[in-house]
Protein backbone atom coordinates (compact mmCIF):
# COMPACT_ATOMS: atom_id res chain seq x y z
CA UNK A 1 0.00 0.00 0.00
CA UNK A 2 1.97 2.87 -1.63
CA UNK A 3 -0.34 5.38 -0.33
CA UNK A 4 -3.27 5.93 2.22
CA UNK A 5 -6.84 5.62 0.73
CA UNK A 6 -9.31 8.91 1.14
CA UNK A 7 -11.88 8.16 3.50
CA UNK A 8 -15.37 7.54 0.95
CA UNK A 9 -12.84 5.54 -0.91
CA UNK A 10 -13.41 1.34 -1.36
CA UNK A 11 -11.23 -0.20 1.44
CA UNK A 12 -7.97 -1.28 0.79
CA UNK A 13 -8.65 -4.58 2.28
CA UNK A 14 -11.57 -5.84 -0.16
CA UNK A 15 -14.54 -6.02 1.94
CA UNK A 16 -16.62 -3.72 -0.03
CA UNK A 17 -16.76 -1.21 2.97
CA UNK A 18 -15.49 2.41 2.76
CA UNK A 19 -12.75 3.15 4.31
CA UNK A 20 -13.77 5.37 7.09
CA UNK A 21 -15.98 2.55 7.98
CA UNK A 22 -13.63 -0.03 7.52
CA UNK A 23 -9.74 0.21 8.70
CA UNK A 24 -9.46 4.20 9.12
CA UNK A 25 -9.19 3.95 13.53
CA UNK A 26 -6.97 1.00 12.91
CA UNK A 27 -4.79 2.52 10.82
CA UNK A 28 -4.42 5.94 12.49
CA UNK A 29 -3.89 4.30 15.96
CA UNK A 30 -1.02 2.20 14.07
CA UNK A 31 0.36 5.87 12.47
CA UNK A 32 0.41 7.55 15.86
CA UNK A 33 2.25 4.38 17.47
CA UNK A 34 4.64 4.39 15.13
CA UNK A 35 5.32 8.03 15.62
CA UNK A 36 5.73 8.16 19.30
CA UNK A 37 8.10 4.97 18.87
CA UNK A 38 10.10 7.31 16.11
CA UNK A 39 9.75 10.43 18.63
CA UNK A 40 10.90 8.01 21.85
CA UNK A 41 14.12 6.74 20.02
CA UNK A 42 15.23 10.09 18.44
CA UNK A 43 17.78 11.61 20.95
CA UNK A 44 15.86 15.25 22.04
CA UNK A 45 17.66 17.93 19.74
CA UNK A 46 19.62 20.87 21.50
CA UNK A 47 19.38 23.96 20.31
CA UNK A 48 22.51 25.69 18.20
CA UNK A 49 24.65 28.09 20.29
CA UNK A 50 24.18 31.62 18.71
CA UNK A 51 27.04 33.39 17.85
CA UNK A 52 27.60 37.21 18.64
CA UNK A 53 29.16 39.05 16.01
CA UNK A 54 32.67 38.78 17.91
CA UNK A 55 31.74 34.76 16.89
CA UNK A 56 32.03 33.62 20.60
CA UNK A 57 28.57 32.19 21.72
CA UNK A 58 25.93 34.53 22.87
CA UNK A 59 24.97 34.01 26.94
CA UNK A 60 21.55 32.54 27.76
CA UNK A 61 18.82 35.26 28.75
CA UNK A 62 18.19 34.60 32.48
CA UNK A 63 14.74 32.89 33.39
CA UNK A 64 11.65 34.92 34.94
CA UNK A 65 12.48 35.55 38.14
CA UNK A 66 16.39 34.53 38.45
CA UNK A 67 17.14 37.93 37.55
CA UNK A 68 15.27 39.39 40.62
CA UNK A 69 17.39 36.85 42.56
CA UNK A 70 20.74 38.44 41.07
CA UNK A 71 19.22 42.10 41.40
CA UNK A 72 20.50 44.44 44.84
CA UNK A 73 18.12 44.44 47.27
CA UNK A 74 17.92 48.43 46.99
CA UNK A 75 18.16 48.21 43.18
CA UNK A 76 14.47 45.41 43.42
CA UNK A 77 12.92 47.75 45.73
CA UNK A 78 13.57 51.59 43.32
CA UNK A 79 12.17 49.42 40.46
CA UNK A 80 8.82 48.15 42.10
Amino acid sequence: MSERPGRNDLCHCGSGSKYKKCHLEKDEAERVAAAAKAAAAAPPAAPPPVETRSGRAAQQAPKPGEASRKMPTAARRRSV
